[in-house]
């Protein structure tokens, strides 16, 4: 009985080895939007590339035993369920009020200590107090200014205050008229 139990595992593991999610390998330029939109310096993209990334974006690296299953069906579980909760790769979609509440979740989950998840860690390392720190300060300097950025206000040469485009328009109507 016991060896046709193992028997029917090892031929379940057999068979899923040829039965594989699809992996989530998008391009880099999503992940480089967000970064040039969020103001990441050089130190925040780089421990978001190494902690953040791989289940949080459109892009994983995958080593290599992620081709043995069934671990690669559990890490895509993984990734999807981090990008469901945040996903870097689709920063541009969300809405202001979104984007808060990502950021708002993100300080709140390294300050726990959920994220990243220690599955993770395990295979990338911990992510350390000064990393944390950077980050959770970074995020938040990105949520003061979610909604607050406007054009600025053109100013003419001679012009003593701004005046925006709208309000050039008219003035020119009002000086070819006289």
């Amino acid at each position: 009985m016991i060896k046709r139990i193992f028997l029917l595992l090892f031929f379940v593991l057999v068979i899923s080895q040829f039965l594989r999610p699809d992996k989530n390998q998008g391009s880099y330029d999503s992940i480089a939007t967000f970064e040039a939109a969020a103001e990441a310096p050089v130190e925040v993209k780089t421990i978001l590339q190494s902690n953040c990334y791989d289940c949080h974006s459109n892009t994983t690296r995958y080593p290599w035993f992620m081709e043995v299953s069934p671990i690669t069906h559990w890490m895509s579980y993984q990734i999807d369920e981090g990008k469901e909760h945040f996903n870097v790769s689709e920063w541009d979609s969300y809405t202001d009020k979104q984007k808060d509440h990502k950021l708002e979740e993100f300080i709140e989950m390294i300050e726990k200590k959920e994220m990243p998840l220690k599955p993770y860690t395990w295979i990338h390392g911990e992510l350390s107090g000064q990393d944390a720190e950077t980050l959770v300060n970074w995020a938040k300097v990105v949520r003061s200014g979610i909604g607050k950025t406007e054009e600025a206000p053109q100013t003419k040469e001679g012009d003593s205050l701004p005046i925006k485009e709208s309000d050039s328009t008219a003035i020119e109507e009002v000086t070819a008229e006289e």
